[in-house]
């Protein structure tokens, strides 16, 4: 999708929203969502735009009932399809998807692409040719006979602090718009796993009963300081609040595998070679050599490369392996002696929170790709069951 096409979807929001109302949507408050109907199945239905590899699936469905979902990548669609139901997967760009051909549904979830909103990507923005695919993901709902009912849009932190929070501020007046209640929280992956990955959640929902015991009246543990700068200048923001985590997570070396082999000594060699020496003279401090696992990644840093170490027993923020510098490695001790290693694909699976039965199809890089561009599914359970699945049923 082109920046102009993007910024005419944009501009065109307005004018779907004042589009003539049907007698059903006036009886709905106006605001075209969907009707206050039971759904059939046990659990309300929801949509997953942007699925993926299928985390969301996996973390939405102990709450609701995936109808329908939607990728692009192929690849990743063989690890959705061999996690769940491949008839509920439509394989394609979100560009051919009309909104009309839809089930019915109470939840839209879409975790749009993040490269132009990303700090190591190029800032182009949420008017960019990717992550300006969001607009795709309401022009869809617009086209649904009745708009659902709670809506979630997830991106890096990047959508609420970048360019002074006007790509948030463009996505929440979208929202309200249509006629959602719209607010954001900030939750960190680290308070379920052992990695720190930082999301942005934009939760709306078409209801002007929301119970109080959903909402603060600021800003909460799962707000960062973006966010209530960004709250003054956003049409009715709202505060949702959520019970803040006391379940610790598990320590990064409870989900390593020390049977997994290390690169040769004379790889690991080069690659303790790359740590800078502060770093150095942390990992040289540990006393128990055993059991320490320290993560990095390689950078350039002052024109040298350098292989930079975590100390605080979490991984960092998986990315997608694009070239070898964003895959993330490990420095293992084995009897008293290091080693190195890439991160495997089954220790990103459950660096996303991932069950060990997840089924991950595909090359390395594939299935690194799958995890680094998913969601942790601890998060988004905790997420759902807080405060969407309440949303829905109102």
């Amino acid at each position: 999708m082109s920046r102009e096409r993007a910024r005419a979807t944009v501009d065109a929001r307005v004018e779907t929203t004042l589009r003539p109302l049907s007698a059903f949507e006036e009886a709905e408050a106006g605001n075209g969502t969907t009707p206050s109907v039971q759904w059939s199945q046990s659990k309300p239905p929801a949509l997953d735009f942007f699925a993926g590899g299928g985390l969301a699936s996996e973390a939405l469905r102990s709450s609701f009932s995936i109808v329908w979902a939607n990728d692009i990548c192929e690849k990743k669609a063989e690890t959705y399809s061999a996690n769940h139901p491949a008839e509920k997967l439509t394989v394609g760009s979100i560009e051919d998807v009309r909104g009309q051909d839809l089930p019915y549904a109470a939840l839209s979830w879409a975790s749009f692409p993040c490269q132009d909103l990303s700090l190591a990507g190029n800032l182009h923005g949420i008017e960019s040719s990717r992550s300006g695919l969001v607009w795709e993901w309401l022009r869809v709902m617009d086209e649904m006979e009745f708009r659902p009912k709670v809506v979630v849009a997830e991106n890096v932190v990047g959508l609420v602090s970048a360019s002074q929070g006007r790509h948030y501020l463009a996505l929440h007046a979208a929202l309200s718009d249509r006629g959602y209640r719209v607010g954001a929280v900030v939750l960190d992956a680290a308070r379920w796993v052992p990695q720190s990955r930082a999301r942005v959640f934009v939760v709306g929902v078409a209801s002007t009963n929301i119970p109080n015991t959903l909402v603060a009246e600021g800003p909460t543990w799962c707000h960062n300081t973006a966010v209530a700068r960004i709250a003054e200048h956003a049409h009715d923001f709202v505060w949702w609040t959520l019970r803040e985590p006391r379940r610790k997570p598990r320590a990064l070396q409870q989900i390593v595998d020390f049977r997994v082999p290390t690169h040769t000594e004379p790889q690991s060699k080069r690659n303790l070679g790359l740590i800078p020496p502060h770093h150095r003279s942390r990992m040289d401090a540990q006393v128990n050599c055993q059991a320490n696992v320290f993560p990095g990644y390689k950078r350039t840093r002052g024109g040298k490369q350098v292989l930079e170490l975590r100390f605080d027993n979490k991984a960092g923020c998986l990315r997608t392996p694009q070239g070898g510098s964003s895959r993330q490695y490990l420095v293992l001790c084995k009897d008293g002696n290091r080693f190195t290693r890439l991160v495997t694909v089954r220790e990103a699976a459950r660096l996303m929170g991932v069950r060990d039965s997840y089924r991950v199809i595909g090359s390395y890089n594939e299935g690194y790709k799958a995890m680094g561009d998913g969601v942790a599914v601890p998060v988004v359970r905790y997420l759902a069951r807080q405060l969407l699945l309440p949303l829905a049923e109102i």
